[in-house]
């Protein structure tokens, strides 16, 4: 008698559990091996608990580009932005379990260059490893380096806004730069868990007085009734909004929630990597609510006449100012916390894991350590002045990195950790979650093409009102 489909499936998974628990305990045994051969340096890098992790991803998420939801609510309608938040939300969670997974049975991997290197090497022959990881190296660099860039812009608005522009947009992005420079410099990210745990509550304050000041403040800035008419609040989006608008509102969306670039970093610094999901789950659950408040009841309140993006811009002085000043944690430290995973990955290039200089405080390896720093800042200080649009940034950023390393790469993931016919299609849910990660990747490919040139179009028609390296006060 054949056996039922019921029957297969279990067998199918009880083959793929104990395939996983086998990797597990190799897993185990690998980290076990890095962390007694770190135990006597003065520089340990695997130091991370859970709570850590959990302090790391928070800070990575409750970010400056939240105040981007009202916005894009105003361009897509309340209805369609709650839904795209929520797909959005569901997507990176699962793709970033499936990056966990991945890094589970591959614990020699310490970034997502590495893993680059793995997925190509296993789908299309182990010549590509190197050229693969070669050129993921390029785009996560670029990656940090433009999100460094987008924390350059804001601090010279956050600082323009504050002091009524006292002194020039330029040299204001150049102190922000430098600020963010010297909290760059400890080396491991666990140094930085305190920091992030820190921004991510200011941020919260910031968001929940930005909502609040919304509510209470009357009218929003810039209230012209006679020209722009009362606040209008649509449920879905406005009859003959465009692709370029509704994209770029998209792409906002996506670019606060996709951070999996770097949670193989995390990872590769926990000393128990099988706790992760316990720190993914609870900045999940809080990012929803978050995100989807403040997209909502701030664009409610303000109207789509009078959105900004980042909203603080809807918001009349003192509230303005009040609200703001809140992000300065965030805009300081999260900058800092990806110039820290930029500069960990060419630094761990520079020297190889035996070398003095990684794991003692030598001379070279911090004077290393700072140039790279000084290198990947002054490039993100020139990124900032080129394209000083916030909104922009964000979309851009989301359509060259995020359809890589938010989809293109865990759907290969998904394919590499069951490479057998049998693990991809033996039943009838394991073939529908083998097509959905086929999906992602052609969603992440999508995104690529039609993000970037929707980006391109948008930066061009805004750059008609501004100009580069300008001293004009990009302030609210």
């Amino acid at each position: 008698m054949s056996k039922s489909s019921l029957e297969k499936e279990k067998d199918v998974e009880s083959g793929s559990a104990s395939v996983r628990d086998a990797h597990d305990q190799d897993g185990e045994i690998v980290v076990g091996g890095q962390l007694v051969d770190e135990s006597g340096n003065a520089i340990q890098y695997r130091t991370c608990s859970w709570q850590k992790t959990a302090a790391l991803l928070f800070s990575e998420y409750i970010c400056l580009a939240i105040m981007s939801f009202p916005w894009s609510f105003s361009v897509l309608g309340l209805v369609p932005g709650i839904i795209v938040t929520i797909a959005t939300a569901a997507s990176v969670q699962y793709t970033s379990l499936v990056l966990w997974r991945f890094c589970l049975e591959h614990p020699e991997v310490r970034d997502v260059c590495d893993i680059g290197g793995e997925l190509f090497a296993k789908a299309f022959g182990e010549r590509w490893r190197k050229t693969a990881y070669n050129v993921t190296s390029v785009f996560f660099i670029l990656n940090n380096t433009f999100i460094q860039g987008l924390h350059c812009l804001v601090g010279a608005k956050l600082l323009n806004t504050l002091t009524g522009s006292a002194l020039c947009t330029v040299t204001f992005s150049a102190i922000s730069a430098i600020i963010c420079f010297c909290f760059s410099l400890p080396r491991p990210l666990a140094q930085l868990s305190g920091l992030g745990t820190f921004s991510a509550a200011t941020m919260g304050i910031a968001v929940l007085l930005a909502i609040i000041f919304a509510g209470v403040q009357g009218t929003p800035a810039g209230y012209d009734p006679l020209t722009l008419g009362e606040p209008i609040v649509r449920v879905v989006a406005a009859k003959g909004t465009g692709y370029v608008a509704g994209m770029s509102a998209f792409l906002n969306i996506l670019y606060t929630f996709v951070g999996q670039i770097t949670l193989p970093s995390f990872i590769a610094e926990m000393k128990e990597p099988k706790d992760f999901p316990k720190a993914l789950w609870a900045v999940t659950i809080a990012e929803i609510i978050i995100f989807t408040l403040c997209g909502a009841v701030m664009y409610h309140f303000v109207g789509e006449q009078y959105i900004t993006a980042p909203a603080f811009g809807s918001l009349r002085s003192p509230y303005l100012k009040i609200a703001f000043s809140f992000a300065i944690p965030t805009i300081v430290f999260l900058g800092s916390l990806y110039a820290s995973v930029t500069a960990r990955f060419v630094f761990f290039r520079i020297f190889p894991p035996t070398s003095p200089h990684r794991t003692q405080n030598t001379a070279l390896g911090w004077t290393t350590w700072a140039g790279i720093l000084a290198a990947t800042w002054l490039l993100a200080f020139v990124i900032a002045e080129v394209i000083p649009f916030f909104s922009d940034m964000l979309a851009l950023m989301s359509s060259l990195f995020d359809g890589w390393f938010g989809f293109i790469f865990w759907g290969m993931a998904y394919l590499s950790l069951h490479a057998t016919k049998e693990a991809r299609w033996g039943t009838p849910l394991r073939s529908a979650e083998t097509v959905l990660n086929y999906g992602l990747i052609l969603f992440g490919l999508y995104t690529l093409v039609a993000g970037t040139y929707v980006s391109i179009e948008s930066i061009i028609i805004d750059s008609k009102g501004g100009k580069v390296f300008s001293c004009a006060s990009n302030g609210f």
